[in-house]
């Protein structure tokens, strides 16, 4: 029996070291998935411009959201040190548009000001700024530019939440098989078919049906539209569609170890594409063929209601 005890330490020890290190690799993917879907967010076109300003003698704190879901306009809050302390006007137009600015008082709440943005169609975009009387000193907030809104269709939670987890699963398993692929020994076959399977899940089928709630389109990137979010997500597919490719045989990474480099380069391609700001040059109502649309309707049936509304995408 003694010449079995050395036997059974060294497998123990084998797999305590294996155990410790698929743990740190999993806090390393964990911690890189994190950081990258925090930068995405915060850099994203619907991430809320907030500040603070001093007007008089009072400092406004704001939070300025672009972005809006659901039915009903959207509410702009500003909020000041102490109640009453200043009055404000909301100034909005429809967004690559020649519209006249529209001017509205914020309304006082206890130490807040609200206006409210009138709802538009889904895609629909507007943009606004807010000005401030604070008796001797006119503040506009921001100071030169103009904050941009998007409007978009309710989306179920029942399928939202889903489709969020699946994405996030997936650049978290991407993340891990890029690390697995980096070592000269690793198995990173069984990852890659894993995220691939998230990635079709959460971007291809619930992908398109958070898409459709929002804007009233399963899909608009290639070949029907230019929507980056769902041309960055197609790009990632055929990436991994390769790596699985290379990969397919079980014996193929045994026999051509250099096929590591092909799913460590889908993980990098899944990571490049999580790096760029969810929203960008996503769906825009037109506004022009909108109101075109709208005088053909008045012309052809005067009472009509209802507006057919047509997106486009942001060249």
């Amino acid at each position: 029996m003694c010449f079995f005890v050395p036997y059974w330490k060294h497998c123990i020890l084998n797999l305590t070291m294996w155990m410790t290190r698929n743990i740190i690799y999993w806090i390393l993917a964990l911690f890189i998935t994190l950081s990258s879907a925090m930068y995405q967010r915060t850099t994203g076109p619907t991430y809320p411009v907030d500040g603070q300003a001093e007007v008089g003698e009072v400092t406004v704190f704001y939070t300025l959201t672009r972005s809006h879901g659901g039915a009903g306009d959207q509410p702009v809050y500003v909020r000041t040190e102490r109640d009453g302390m200043a009055d404000g006007t909301i100034v909005y137009r429809r967004y690559k548009t020649d519209d006249p600015w529209t001017r509205l008082p914020l309304e006082a709440r206890g130490d807040s000001l609200i206006g409210w943005l009138p709802h538009q169609p889904p895609a629909g975009k507007l943009e606004y700024f807010i000005e401030l009387d604070g008796g001797d000193e006119l503040l506009r907030i921001p100071d030169h530019e103009t904050v941009v809104t998007r409007f978009k269709g309710a989306v179920p939670s029942g399928v939202l939440i889903p489709h969020v987890i699946f994405m996030f699963l997936a650049m978290l398993f991407s993340t891990r098989t890029g690390i697995e692929a980096l070592r000269r020994h690793g198995r990173p076959r069984m990852y890659v078919f894993i995220t691939t399977g998230l990635l079709i899940v959460g971007g291809l089928i619930l992908g398109p049906i958070v898409q459709k709630f929002a804007f009233g389109e399963y899909w608009t990137g290639f070949p029907f539209g230019t929507d980056l979010t769902d041309n960055k997500t197609l790009i990632a597919f055929i990436a991994w569609l390769i790596a699985i490719a290379a990969v397919w045989n079980k014996s193929t990474l045994t026999e051509h170890p250099g096929r590591r480099w092909v799913v460590l380069g889908a993980a990098v391609v899944m990571m490049l594409v999580y790096l760029i700001p969810h929203s960008m040059m996503g769906s825009e109502l037109d506004y022009e063929e909108l109101d075109r649309q709208r005088l053909e309707q008045q012309q052809s049936i005067p009472d009509s209601a209802g507006d057919t509304a047509v997106i486009r995408q942001i060249p």
